[in-house]
């Protein structure tokens, strides 16, 4: 069975562990380094991205997890997740962990009472739309050349993207009962990247 660890220092960590039950994984919650120990990857969940990143720094996690995913490891990261993971946020120069060549900016629908909710067009998980939650949520203002897109919403804004063994999501599907981003995950990164090492 596959390990997938969330990091659990702030935000809806508990919601990402219940969506990778739902579709098979094994987990375990990551708040220090040695919980990214044989793990075969790892969720960033939504939460606030500031203080994230103040708590990864303060228990030693920031280089662990780019050292996770420079390994080859899959990384997935939700709305604040996806800030972190960002190569630029907010025209300001690199993000934390600067693993994913896309540009976001942080609250760019709003405070949390512009919160909403819509259906967007995921062609890469399936023929019906996928109802997405968007909580103070990131946009994606640009995507590298080596970025799939996974996800729109109807005036194409990506929500979705993939590179590699890396993919974020501006919204949060474990908050909903469609667990195929979280199947997506697990089966075409995580599931491809242990066939991979395999191999070799």
């Amino acid at each position: 069975m596959l390990k997938v660890g969330v990091l659990a220092l702030q935000g809806d960590f508990r919601e990402h562990l219940r969506a990778l039950e739902a579709v098979g994984a094994s987990t375990r919650t990551v708040r220090l380094p040695r919980d990214l120990e044989d793990l075969d990857g790892l969720v960033i969940p939504g939460g606030e991205s500031t203080t994230m990143r103040r708590l990864m720094g303060a228990y030693g996690l920031t280089e662990p997890v780019r050292a996770f995913a420079d390994a080859g490891k899959p990384v997935y990261g939700s709305c604040a997740g996806c800030i972190l993971l960002s190569r630029e946020v907010d025209d300001s120069g690199p993000s934390e962990l600067a693993l994913m060549d896309i540009a976001v900016s942080r609250n760019a629908y709003g405070r949390q009472v512009d919160s909403f909710e819509t259906d967007v067009d995921a062609p890469a998980l399936g023929d019906a739309p996928l109802h997405a939650v968007f909580i103070r949520a990131p946009r994606i203002e640009r995507i590298g050349p080596s970025v799939e897109v996974l996800a729109r919403t109807d005036d194409g804004t990506v929500v979705a993207a993939r590179q590699g063994h890396l993919m974020v999501t501006t919204f949060h599907p474990e908050l909903t009962e469609d667990h195929r981003v979280h199947r997506y995950f697990l089966d075409a990164l995580v599931a491809a990247a242990g066939e991979q090492v395999a191999a070799t």
